[in-house]
């Protein structure tokens, strides 16, 4: 096939959405009846995970999030941005991701040329795995993460994260999820209590990030293993029906059904925390969020551990 053919959809394989075998394909990974996961050349910038909700009855292009990859070398506190920093491969802004079935190559290759993924069986149930290789960043941090989809639980994607044994040694290697001002997430559940934008930020306004909001192991929700769960979720009855200024971008309006999205953490470190900042403006522009500020960024700090698996998820609240 040309390479200047319109990339093959992705095929279902059982429970699960896997790249078709012919090139260019879409990068796009999950399962068929539940949360999916793609790369760039899909629409959206470059150098962030595409989050699809498709059972929230949104559009197949609809992304519900986006998520960055943002690490921190040890003895610093400045990030990488995965989704900001330029590109040494074609200088062009983001750091290209690509996938592999074998991380240990990690020569670049065309996203139109994906993975399928590994399918197999763990104590009984399917799990699809693709890797993501992500070109190094600026501050000297090369790394790779790994998706892992598991056939019971169609509404979440675990996110592994590695350091190749070149990168610098790592302080952090933030995984968040960046866009929680298009659902207008509002709600952050605590251990015992639930927090709002206008409680942590009363005076917030403009057009930049409100400052991280912190919360530590005592204050985060544990469920019934001891996982940490760090949920945000919206608190309008129907954001699909809101009146948006007119100088609001159309792909900002809401569309689908409402969700809670949180991360979970198995085994969590005792010095992990809960991250949130806000936005009272979409991004990239001045056009204000209906209702005030809303959660952007959404995220669990912990210290670096190779392989360590935070779980994302898209609960339906409806």
């Amino acid at each position: 096939m040309s390479t200047d053919a319109a990339p093959a959809l992705p095929v279902p394989d059982g429970p699960f959405l896997r790249p078709a075998d012919e090139i260019p394909a879409e990068p796009r990974w999950g399962h068929v009846d539940g949360l999916q996961v793609g790369l760039h050349p899909l629409p959206g910038p470059r150098g962030l995970l595409r989050i699809y909700t498709p059972y929230l009855d949104q559009p197949r292009e609809r992304m519900m999030n986006f998520i960055a990859v943002e690490p921190i070398p040890a003895g610093e506190t400045r990030r990488g941005f995965s989704e900001l920093e330029p590109s040494a491969l074609d200088d062009a802004r983001g750091k290209r991701f690509w996938s592999a079935d074998d991380p240990t190559d990690a020569t670049p290759r065309p996203a139109t040329e994906p993975a399928r993924g590994t399918i197999e069986m763990v104590d009984g149930v399917a799990h699809q795995i693709v890797f993501v290789l992500v070109e190094r960043f600026d501050n000297g941090a090369d790394v790779f993460l790994h998706l892992r989809f598991r056939a019971d639980r169609p509404h979440e994607v675990a996110i592994g994260s590695y350091a190749r044994e070149g990168s610098v040694p790592l302080e952090h290697l933030v995984i968040t999820a960046t866009m929680g001002n298009y659902p207008r997430l509002r709600e952050l559940q605590l251990a015992d209590r639930v927090v709002t934008p206008a409680e942590l930020w009363p005076d917030f306004t403009g057009h930049a990030f409100a400052p991280h909001a912190r919360f530590g192991l005592g204050e985060l929700t544990r469920d019934a293993s001891g996982a940490v769960v760090l949920a945000a979720a919206p608190d309008e009855a129907d954001p699909v029906g809101v009146t948006y200024a007119e100088d609001v971008y159309p792909g900002w309006h809401f569309e689908g059904r409402r969700a809670r999205q949180y991360w979970r953490a198995a085994d969590p470190h005792p010095a992990i925390e809960g991250l949130v900042n806000a936005r009272a403006s979409y991004w990239a522009s001045e056009s204000q969020i209906p209702g005030g500020a809303a959660y952007e960024n959404v995220e669990l700090l912990e210290p670096f551990r190779q392989g360590r698996e935070l779980v994302f998820g898209v609960e339906p609240l409806d």
